[in-house]
């Protein structure tokens, strides 16, 4: 019910390039003047999380984003094939779609901008495949004809709605005689052999010899009651549902990267989501980024009515380098990470469930999932 609900649907090949690549040193400028549609932040935030955004920032050096561009590619690789996998076996084929998503750029200076992304592409074998006008127009007919080209990212899927997606693997894990149980976990700690976690208020607690904490978001707070302090960050974004008018659609999702958004087709629905907001977890909604987003979407397309109340607000948890934390808490043995994925939670979930596995049950396998280990942090 939290990010999945809300997300753009896309498992693609090229979620492999991060934010914080070297090409953001040379943006950086025009984004911190705050004012862009793609991104944006409140002040008092930045100010608090100066130590967060310095590392982030070095991090966009040429040979750390080699290394964040290759363990992404390994972890979007491992994942696919266990969602084709999980979607088989709970029945949410029918969800999946193997069109690809589109990139639209509006100028040749905006398509020049995106050549390092190509280049990466290249190098890890992203099948990709440069559209003229024309051809955008014969693949979506809907867009009006504003852009100078596009890239279609093939060989990546997307899904009409990645809850229902979610809560079928849900019932899936049921079924396998697995067992929810809901706790509003005040703190976790120690005891004897294993890990206790505590709910609010003296409320019942949760035990067990090994624990996991995936709570998105969610996780520094709570750990932080075991003396762990992650530098995360929280990249919030919206996202609202719209009619299309007299029945207009798109076949695929699409990226904007001059509207800053993503349109994708969804059950509900035409699915708007929004770039980055940085703020506080928890800090009230503004939906300024959505009312621009949707202003620069309806130059592109004819969006009808607004389908929800409300905008949608969702948090990604993201790490300095970019990359999850998969693995065992260093001095915490038996308490387990897999957090921090930023952007690419949906699509690498499986893949990081694969990868947790390894580590607990073979000790061989830490060194093929360096990339990921939590001691870079803690």
């Amino acid at each position: 019910m939290e990010t999945s609900l809300g997300n753009a649907g896309v498992l693609a090949r090229s979620s492999l390039m991060p934010f914080n690549h070297p090409g953001l040193w040379r943006q950086l400028p025009r984004l911190l003047k705050n004012d862009t549609v793609q991104f944006r932040y409140r002040r008092s935030y930045l100010a608090k999380n100066l130590g967060w955004a310095a590392r982030f920032l070095l991090n966009a050096r040429p040979a750390v984003f080699q290394e964040t561009a290759a363990a992404l590619d390994e972890l979007i690789r491992l994942s696919a094939p266990e969602h084709l996998r999980l979607l088989d076996a709970s029945g949410a084929r029918h969800r999946l779609r193997d069109t690809g998503w589109i990139f639209l750029y509006r100028s040749e200076q905006a398509w020049n901008g995106g050549e390092r992304s190509r280049r990466a592409y290249a190098q890890f074998q992203v099948p990709t495949q440069m559209l003229a006008p024309a051809e955008l127009a014969d693949l979506e007919p809907a867009l009006a004809p504003i852009f100078h080209r596009a890239l279609w990212i093939q060989g990546s899927y997307s899904v009409d709605d990645p809850h229902e997606v979610v809560a079928a693997y849900a019932d899936l894990f049921r079924r396998s005689g697995g067992t929810f149980r809901c706790l509003t976990a005040s703190g976790i700690r120690r005891d004897g052999q294993g890990w206790t976690v505590h709910g609010a208020q003296g409320s019942e607690t949760l035990r067990a010899d090994q624990l996991v904490v995936a709570l998105g978001p969610w996780s520094k707070s709570l750990l932080k009651t075991t003396g762990i302090d992650l530098p995360m960050a929280f990249e919030r974004g919206y996202h609202m549902h719209y009619s299309g008018q007299n029945g207009a659609r798109v076949s695929r999702p699409v990226y904007d990267t001059g509207g800053g958004y993503v349109l994708s087709p969804m059950a509900r629905g035409l699915r708007l989501t929004t770039g980055v907001e940085l703020d506080d977890c928890e800090a009230p909604a503004r939906p300024v980024q959505l009312e621009l987003s949707e202003a620069r979407a309806r130059e592109a397309f004819p969006l009808g009515e607004r389908l929800d109340p409300a905008a949608w607000l969702g948090r990604r948890p993201t790490l300095p380098d970019s990359r999850p934390m998969i693995g065992e808490a260093p001095r915490h043995p038996g308490l387990w990470l897999a957090l921090g994925h930023q952007h690419i939670g949906f699509s690498t979930a499986p893949g990081t469930a694969k990868i947790l596995g390894e580590l607990m049950f073979d000790a061989n396998s830490r060194a093929r999932h360096h990339a990921f280990r939590p001691g870079r942090f803690i």
